[in-house]
C-alpha cells in the first residue's frame, strides 16, 4: 500500500502539471465568445451570371479596430507664420473603394521679399473626388496647386490687357476693383483659378491624342492606318488619368490681402464656421456654404447644360440627375468619354486597347454633340478678418463676425453628414466638448444660425437619423477624424463597427470614399468663441 501510494505521487503531480492547464485551456476555447458577425445583403453575379442580391455573413471588428482604422490616415499640422498667425490644419480619410479614388493636398508659399503685396502667404487646401479609378485624382493632388500658382505668377508677371468693352466699362461705370494689383483684384484671381483649371484638365485630355500624334509616321499619314500604341510605355499613363475622373475642391488664402477663394468643379463642398457675437455674450456659429453641389440635380446645373446643347437634347443631357444618365457630377477634370467626339473615342480605343485584352470604356449611348462635362469650377471669394489686416490704430475693434474656420470634404460626407451638423460638430470640437452629446442636446451647447444656403446636388437628404434620435461622439483628437465617426455613426458603436467591417467591393453600396480637411487659424481671440462642454461627472467647461 505504501509502494502504491509513493507510485501515486509522480502521477498525481503529472496531473497537477498537465491536467490543470489543458483544462484551462479547455475552458477558454470552448466558452470564449465567438467571433462576432452580421448579415449583409450584397450585389453579386449569381449562379447563372446574371446580377442579384445575396445574403453575405461578414466579421464585425471591435470597437479598438474601428478606432484604428479611422485614425489609420489621420493627420494635423500647425505653422506660426510671421504675421503671427497660426495656421492650424487637419485632414483624415476613410477608404470604402480599394484603392481609395480620394485624395488630398496643401502647401504654405510665403511671398518673395520683391513681391509688391509682400509680406504675407498663400495657402492651398484641396481635396480630389475620383471616380472610376484613382488615376485622375492622384495626378491632380501632385499637380493642380504648382498649376494654380504657375498661372497666378505669370499674371503677376505679365498682367492680361483689358478687353475694348471692358475698357469701355472701366470708363462709364469705374469700379474700385478696377485700380488693384492684379493679385489683389477678386476678378482677375477668379479668372486665374478658373484658367489653371481648364487648361490642366486641356492637358489631360488631349495626352493621349498628342501620343498618338507623336506615333504617326508618313506611311500611317498617308495610309490614315492607326498604329498599336498598346504596349507602348506611355500608352496607360496618358489614357488612364483621361478616362477616369475627378471632382476637385480648392481653398486659397491669400493673407497678404485677407482673401479667401474656394474654387469647386463637382461635387465636394466646403462649409465655413463664422462666429458672430451675440447680445448674450455666448455667441453663435453662422454655417456659410462656399460651394454649390455640381450635379444635374442642381437647378442652376441643369439650366447651364441644357443652354450648351441642341433643344433636341433638353430631355436627354440630364436624365435620372445624372449627366446623359450616367456620370453624377456635371463638372470634372478626365472623364474624356463625356468629351471626345465619337469618332476620336473609336480611333483611341483601336490604337490603346485593340492589342489589349481590355476593351476601353463605352461612348456613352446619347453622345452627340461633346463636350458635356467641363472642368471649369464655380469661385467663390470672401474677406477675411486676419491681423495682417488690421493697424495699430483699430487693434483693439473686435470684429463682430468672423469668418473662424473652413471644411473641405468629398461627397462622401455630405451624404451623411448636413452643413448644419458639421458646423456644429467642428464647432464643439474646438470648444472642447468631449464624450458623448445626444443629437437633440447639441444645438443649445453649440449654438449655430443659417446663412449662405446649401444648393445640393443629391436626391435624397444626409442618410444620417433625425436630430433628435442618438448621440454625437466627441472622442477624437483630430477633428477630421472626429467627422468621419460621426457620419458614419456617432456614439453608435455597433452601426460604426458595422459600416467600417464591410470590405470592398461590397462597401461601396452602403459608404463612400470620404476624406475631410479642416483649417482653423488663432491670433489670440480664441476665447471669444464659447461653446458649453460637458465633462465626465456633467460638470460645464467653455475653451476653444
Amino acid at each position: 500500500m505504501q509502494m502504491l501510494r509513493r507510485a501515486w505521487k509522480p502521477v498525481i503531480g503529472t496531473a497537477v502539471l498537465v491536467g490543470a492547464p489543458s483544462y484551462v485551456f479547455y475552458r477558454w476555447y470552448y466558452a470564449r465568445p465567438s467571433q462576432e458577425s452580421f448579415d449583409l445583403q450584397v450585389r453579386e453575379r449569381g449562379p447563372d451570371g446574371k446580377p442579384a442580391m445575396l445574403t453575405r455573413t461578414f466579421p464585425l471588428i471591435s470597437k479598438d479596430q474601428a478606432d484604428a482604422r479611422l485614425a489609420a490616415h489621420a493627420a494635423f499640422s500647425s505653422a506660426t507664420r510671421p504675421d503671427g498667425i497660426v495656421w492650424k490644419h487637419a485632414t483624415a480619410f476613410l477608404a470604402s473603394n480599394d484603392p481609395i479614388e480620394d485624395a488630398n493636398d496643401s502647401a504654405i508659399m510665403q511671398r518673395d521679399a520683391a513681391d509688391p503685396s509682400a509680406p504675407g502667404d498663400l495657402l492651398f487646401f484641396a481635396v480630389m473626388d475620383g471616380h472610376a479609378g484613382p488615376h485622375t485624382s492622384r495626378l491632380l493632388s501632385k499637380v493642380l496647386i504648382p498649376a494654380v500658382t504657375l498661372e497666378l505668377s505669370s499674371r503677376l508677371k505679365a498682367p492680361p490687357q483689358p478687353t475694348f468693352g471692358q475698357s469701355l466699362k472701366s470708363i462709364l461705370r469705374p469700379t474700385a476693383s478696377s485700380s488693384l494689383p492684379v493679385d489683389a483684384d477678386p476678378e482677375h484671381v477668379t479668372l486665374a483659378l478658373q484658367t489653371a483649371f481648364l487648361n490642366l484638365d486641356a492637358e489631360l485630355t488631349n495626352a493621349p491624342l498628342q501620343l498618338l500624334a507623336a506615333n504617326l509616321d508618313k506611311i500611317a499619314k498617308e495610309t490614315r492606318a492607326i498604329p498599336d500604341l498598346s504596349q507602348h510605355p506611355m500608352a496607360m499613363a496618358s489614357m488612364l488619368p483621361a478616362m477616369s475622373g475627378s471632382c476637385a475642391l480648392l481653398a486659397m488664402i491669400d493673407t497678404a490681402h485677407s482673401n479667401l477663394y474656394v474654387a469647386c468643379t463637382g461635387d465636394s463642398r466646403a462649409v465655413a464656421g463664422v462666429y458672430e457675437e451675440s447680445e448674450d455674450g455666448q455667441g453663435v456659429w453662422r454655417v456659410e456654404v462656399l460651394s454649390e453641389d455640381q450635379t444635374g440635380r442642381n437647378p442652376n446645373e441643369l439650366k447651364r447644360l441644357r443652354s450648351e446643347h441642341p433643344p433636341s437634347e433638353a430631355d436627354v443631357v440630364i436624365r435620372n440627375g445624372r449627366i446623359l444618365g450616367g456620370l453624377e457630377p456635371s463638372r470634372a477634370f478626365g472623364d474624356a468619354r463625356y468629351k471626345w467626339p465619337r469618332e476620336v473615342q473609336e480611333v483611341l480605343s483601336k490604337a490603346f486597347f485593340e492589342g489589349t485584352d481590355q476593351p476601353m470604356r463605352a461612348t456613352p449611348s446619347l453622345l452627340k454633340t461633346p463636350p458635356y462635362v467641363t472642368a471649369r469650377p464655380e469661385v467663390t471669394h470672401r474677406k477675411l478678418s486676419l491681423p495682417s489686416a488690421s493697424s495699430a490704430a483699430d487693434a483693439d475693434v473686435k470684429p463682430k463676425s468672423t469668418l473662424r474656420f473652413l471644411v473641405l470634404a468629398t461627397d462622401g460626407l455630405w451624404d451623411e453628414l448636413s452643413s448644419e451638423d458639421v458646423v456644429a460638430l467642428v464647432g464643439g470640437h474646438l470648444a472642447g466638448l468631449r464624450g458623448r452629446v445626444p443629437k437633440s442636446a447639441l444645438p443649445a451647447l453649440v449654438r449655430t444660425t443659417g446663412g449662405a444656403p446649401t444648393v445640393s446636388g443629391k436626391d435624397r437628404a444626409p442618410r444620417r437619423s433625425a436630430p433628435s434620435d442618438g448621440a454625437w461622439a466627441f472622442e477624437d483628437e483630430n477633428v477630421g477624424t472626429h467627422l468621419i465617426r460621426n457620419a458614419f455613426g456617432g456614439a453608435d458603436e455597433r452601426r460604426l463597427r458595422r459600416l467600417l467591417s464591410i470590405p470592398a467591393p461590397h462597401a461601396r453600396s452602403y459608404r463612400d470614399d470620404v476624406t475631410v480637411s479642416v483649417v482653423w487659424w488663432e491670433e489670440g481671440r480664441e476665447g471669444d468663441a464659447q461653446a458649453a462642454a460637458v465633462a465626465a461627472g456633467g460638470t460645464v467647461k467653455a475653451k476653444l
